[in-house]
């Protein structure tokens, strides 16, 4: 059962398929451009979608707004240092702020940044200063079907061959993110974290992670890892950061608030260059374009994503979804991951081309069968002409995630997406594809207009 009681409700919007199908054409088959009142279950995003508790809210009652030395500062650091072990705390905003700071910093033409997977964000930061983004995750990583505990661990080849390359001068960091959400939301291995940091420490090549959700890796590790069945979740997490030279983190997943991240390190030049950029664009060091009571809401969130009661309901509620698509035959990525179900649009709609953006229309079609909004990752938010050739390039999967808010939906809402995704599969040989009408130089998929193939036939047929 859910490990919590509900204080406060929120009523959940009603639309007819008419409605909705309306919706979307002014949207232009954007589900980004959907106004939030319109959206019956909101699968867009775990980030800054969380409920916060009762105690989160009796911090936001206790924030300090002194713009320099907030008492609340001083609590989130000493928290940060707790868990994550870094010497120097810089609070942000958001996460992508933190990964621009830290590559504005270190990334420049001719250097290249591998991860196991960027997400978009992180590739767009990384590629924004000029650097190369390289993936380098196992090759069952990028198989829906290969059913292993860790899809998300580094192939240590592909990285060493990466470093060869191009270079250990030419790589300011390597970034690990736990758990990997591009693909699948599958965790990393402790072994797998150890043996990455051994490679890199033969070239000299810092280890940072992309700690959104460390929470849940160090979940998965607990349960999957025999060594680490009977330690804490607190533990697990600090052996995770041993390893690093700092880290990213959107606090808007595991930390259990709206808005807050943060950037760690434990290098005092780069901190130092870091905390210069943030003056410059987010605020005072002990603040860093948050309020006061936002960082104790974070210091306490921080705390309590550690509780394991929480964390088994939590990756259970994901895996309960994941069992009820996978009985009805919905093609999704196997096993499930800590935060989203990420159904296989591929297998979904076969009959689409990649070129006809098949994960968005799968998206779209199940916003119109019941007002469940999930987010394409694929070909829309991926791909693109490559640079060099101009030839149109994709990626290695087309999915649909869709990213289940910490501590806002019940069982009976999972069942209600459950139904609606199996509806959209019997009738899926119906769905048609999608072209771009509209789309901007960077990050596209948050802005861009869509319109139906069918569509523009008929008025080639007109």
């Amino acid at each position: 059962m859910e490990p919590f009681k509900i204080k406060v409700v929120e009523t959940i919007p009603q639309t007819s398929r008419r409605e909705r199908r309306q919706i979307l054409e002014e949207a232009g088959y954007n589900l980004f451009a959907i106004p939030a009142d319109r959206v019956t279950i909101d699968l867009l995003t775990d980030s800054g979608t969380a409920a916060m508790s009762d105690r989160q809210w009796a911090g936001i009652m206790l924030g300090d707004e002194s713009y320099a030395g907030s008492k609340n500062y001083y609590h989130f650091e000493e928290t940060v240092r707790e868990i994550f072990g870094y010497k120097y705390v810089i609070p942000t905003h958001q996460g992508r702020v933190a990964e621009n700071l830290l590559f504005s910093v270190l990334v420049k033409k001719g250097t290249a940044v591998p991860n196991n997977i960027h997400f978009d964000t992180t590739r767009a930061n990384v590629e924004f200063n000029d650097g190369l983004a390289l993936d380098c995750v196992i090759d069952a990583g990028l198989d829906p079907n290969a059913d292993l505990p860790f899809k998300g661990n580094m192939d240590l080849k592909k990285l060493e061959g990466v470093i060869r390359q191009t270079g250990a001068s030419n790589i300011p960091l390597c970034l690990m993110t736990i758990t990997n959400n591009s693909g699948g939301g599958q965790p990393v291995s402790m072994e797998n974290i150890r043996k990455t940091r051994k490679l890199l420490d033969q070239y000299g090549i810092p280890l940072y992670f992309d700690a959104c959700r460390f929470a849940e890796n160090s979940f998965f590790i607990k349960e999957r890892e025999t060594d680490y069945r009977e330690r804490s979740i607190l533990s697990i997490a600090r052996e995770i950061f041993s390893y690093g030279d700092g880290c990213t983190m959107s606090a808007k997943k595991d930390g259990l608030v709206n808005m807050g991240g943060f950037l760690c390190t434990n290098d005092r030049e780069l901190s130092q260059s870091i905390t210069n950029l943030l003056i410059l664009h987010e605020g005072f060091p002990t603040y860093g374009g948050l309020a006061g009571r936002d960082l104790e809401a974070m210091a306490v969130g921080l705390r309590e994503v550690l509780d394991e009661n929480y964390l088994s309901f939590r990756i259970r509620q994901v895996q309960s979804l994941g069992d009820m698509l996978h009985k009805r035959g919905v093609p999704i990525l196997r096993p499930t991951g800590g935060h989203a179900i990420y159904v296989n649009a591929g297998a979904f709609l076969p009959h689409i081309p990649r070129e006809a953006f098949p994960a968005q229309a799968l998206a779209c079609a199940f916003y119109e069968e019941g007002g469940v909004r999930g987010v394409e990752i694929g070909s829309l938010m991926f791909g693109g002409n490559d640079k060099t050739t101009g030839e149109a390039k994709h990626p290695e999967l087309e999915m649909v995630r869709l990213a289940v808010p910490r501590r806002v939906y019940t069982t009976r809402h999972m069942q209600y997406v459950a139904e609606t995704i199996a509806a959209v599969y019997e009738r899926r040989e119906s769905i048609q594809g999608l072209e771009i009408v509209y789309e901007a130089p960077v990050l596209r998929h948050f802005t861009a207009r869509l319109r139906p193939l069918e569509e523009q036939n008929a008025k080639v047929r007109n």
